[in-house]
């Protein structure tokens, strides 16, 4: 099963971590892995190039471990990001596939 953590203060995100492996299907043909992925690889991507804040990346494709500290208050756009991120790992949790994917908040 993948987890995703997302640790949020009232006003910010203050990282995530997300680990584990869906086991959906074998290893090249997990779609729900393969769809985490993207849309984790993609956000940070995104945060690199399209906002200012300063973060901390960390990972491990063997142990399926991939880890985002921000090191500073979020900009606007990088709350929205994030809330996309949220929003895309919702939609792949749908009813079917709730035993491949949980998603935890965590107030820090």
């Amino acid at each position: 099963m993948i987890k995703a953590v997302f640790f949020k203060s009232k006003e910010d995100y203050k990282g995530f971590t997300v680990t584990g492996h869906a086991g959906f299907a074998e290893y090249g043909k997990d779609v729900i892995c393969a769809s985490v992925s993207v849309l984790v690889i993609n956000t940070i991507n995104a945060l690199d190039k399209f906002t200012s804040d300063r973060f901390l990346v960390d990972s491990d494709e063997d142990k399926g471990i991939i880890k985002l500290d921000f090191l500073s208050k979020n900009t606007n756009e990088a709350k929205l990001l994030m809330d996309a991120l949220v929003l895309g790992l919702e939609g792949i949790r749908s009813n079917e596939n709730k035993k491949y994917i949980s998603i935890y908040f965590q107030e820090v």
